[in-house]
């Protein structure tokens, strides 16, 4: 009996490759990209696609560039033998595009898999056999012998098929299913049989196919079994070689960049990741995963947005909102450090003349997949300073001094404390409107002001100011506008302050933008209050961020 649940699981034994070489290399280009969403990814839905979702699934796939898309297994059930027809006699098939089916290694099947490809200009036939012990035992009860000649024959026939119909460019794909967990020369053996039926070429095209169909160990080992695989296999330079990982164990990516760097040519998946059980490899990740690397993937993902919304419909599934790059929380950050250093970051690369993207946190710029920068930072009770004075630069063009980051991001925390949720950004404007004042229902409003120079070399300040008991007149002199009205204030009010931090900023390049101007007052027992004006005047900005700052009694 056992004593721990987990002895009754065997580890699956590493291949021996001591000299393996894929360590030290480094991805340099993209693969070719296979995607298998309209088969692979439709059959593992609760709800098959009709014909209606995968043609708007591919016409997808073909903006985003794919030129090799696995539309279905015809032999399998009508429907998918009608899109295959369709597609073709509607001629929606673009001539640099490639169309996949998949067989099994049967007869009956087969030819019912050329049937649907009746006129089809250019075509991949893939077969398929399990190859691994556990399915020669359990599942087929064949010997290694029986399985190689069920490959053949099947090849064979594949073969014949396409010369009796030499107006279509053929290709041959051949997968040893369960190829993770065979014995590596018995996968040897029976591709090397497979291609001798074949006899690959350039004019007869055939890519092999060595797939994760169930993860059953770590990347680096499917890394190792697939360069094992690149450095026996006779014809190596007259076939391509393509690997299908799935997620089984949730490294399906890091199998699929490994394998590459073990040699293989072609990767094989879906977007998002869709597939049975856990799914397959995910090729959006993978592509950007290149392209932040200053990879060219080759296929177009700038509408991500778009591509996320079409994907949902067509699969009915939802993209989590962490997924990579795509989900709608992939580039936000919450974390106050976080939010500090992509804002500063991004200041940074304001101020400077470089096209190269060094942003902390973000491994690629959102604006180059469609996305905007306002979801970048968001604020809750984990945001600091940067996260809130981050939003209102970027919405309202607002550069908070630092004192006023500080004073805000401490009535921020307060109340996203108080109401246990994340603040939008309409209740942050409404919050800094109703701390600072830069509107038109400010406690005090100016009206209207003008100064005069005095022989002494003072100004002196007339102005009128509407206040909730009504206008009020308001005289003082200085040595600049500032001291003057705070002088006029003192004596009307009677109150005790000093200007402690001034700043301000046009709202925008041109001369006829408004200005931002930003006060603080310290009042008695060392109480600090800021007041914000904005205005197109920059003198009755600065003239209304002191009013603001004045408490309103």
């Amino acid at each position: 009996m056992l004593t721990n649940p987990s002895q009754k699981y065997l580890a699956h034994a590493p291949i021996q490759l001591p000299d393996r070489q894929w360590p030290d290399r480094t991805l340099t280009h993209a693969p070719r990209w296979l995607s298998t969403d309209l088969r692979d990814g439709n059959q593992a839905l609760a709800e098959p696609m009709d014909a209606a979702r995968k043609l708007r699934f591919w016409d997808l796939l073909l903006k985003c560039g794919f030129k090799e898309i696995e539309v279905a297994f015809p032999a399998a059930s009508e429907t998918d033998f009608q899109f295959v027809r369709q597609l073709i006699e509607e001629n929606r098939i673009p001539e640099d595009v490639t169309i996949q089916v998949l067989t099994q290694a049967r007869s009956d099947l087969i030819e019912r898999t050329f049937a649907s490809l009746a006129g089809v200009h250019s075509a991949t036939v893939h077969l398929y056999n399990a190859t691994a012990p556990l399915f020669r035992r359990l599942v087929f009860r064949q010997s290694k012998e029986e399985i190689v000649q069920l490959a053949v024959t099947a090849t064979r026939q594949v073969r014949a098929l396409c010369e009796a119909n030499p107006q279509t460019r053929w290709r041959y794909e051949y997968s040893p299913e369960t190829f993770c967990f065979t014995e590596p020369d018995f996968a040897l053996q029976i591709c090397e049989a497979v291609a001798d039926v074949w006899e690959p070429s350039p004019d007869r095209p055939m890519i092999i196919n060595l797939p994760a169909t169930v993860e059953v160990n770590t990347p680096n080992v499917y890394a190792d079994q697939i360069e094992y695989f690149c450095r026996h296999f006779s014809r190596r330079d007259a076939v391509c070689i393509s690997v299908h990982p799935h997620n089984d164990r949730g490294s399906g990516v890091a199998s699929a960049e490994l394998a590459i760097l073990a040699g293989a040519d072609r990767v094989e998946g879906c977007l998002f990741g869709n597939g049975e059980r856990t799914g397959n490899v995910c090729l959006v990740t993978l592509a950007m995963n290149l392209y932040s690397q200053g990879i060219s993937p080759q296929l177009d993902f700038s509408d991500m947005k778009q591509v996320v919304e079409l994907v949902e419909q067509c699969n009915q599934l939802p993209v989590h909102p962490r997924h990579p790059y795509a989900g709608n929380l992939a580039f936000t950050a919450f974390s106050g450090s976080h939010q500090d250093a992509i804002k500063k970051g991004f200041t940074a690369r304001g101020e400077s003349s470089s096209a190269r993207w060094e942003m902390p946190y973000l491994p690629v710029d959102p604006n180059d997949i469609g996305c905007s920068y306002e979801a970048v930072i968001r604020v809750n009770s984990q945001s600091g300073k940067s996260g809130a004075a981050w939003m209102l630069e970027q919405n309202h063009g607002l550069v908070l001094p630092r004192g006023l980051q500080q004073d805000f991001s401490r009535h921020v925390q307060a109340q996203t404390d108080r109401e246990g949720n994340e603040m939008t950004l309409s209740a942050l404007w409404q919050l800094f409107r109703t701390l600072y004042g830069p509107h038109q229902t400010a406690p005090r409003q100016l009206l209207d002001y003008r100064t005069e120079s005095q022989a002494d070399g003072s100004l002196r300040l007339w102005a009128h100011v509407q206040t909730h008991g009504g206008v009020i007149a308001l005289q003082g002199k200085g040595n600049g506008l500032l001291s003057a009205a705070a002088d006029a204030l003192k004596s009307r009010f009677n109150l005790v302050f000093s200007i402690e931090d001034y700043h301000e900023h046009t709202l925008g390049r041109h001369s006829e933008s408004r200005s931002a101007a930003y006060i603080r007052c310290t009042f008695r027992e060392g109480v600090s209050r800021w007041g914000t004006g904005i205005d197109n005047d920059v003198s009755r900005a600065s003239l209304q961020a002191l009013l603001n700052a004045l408490p309103e009694g």
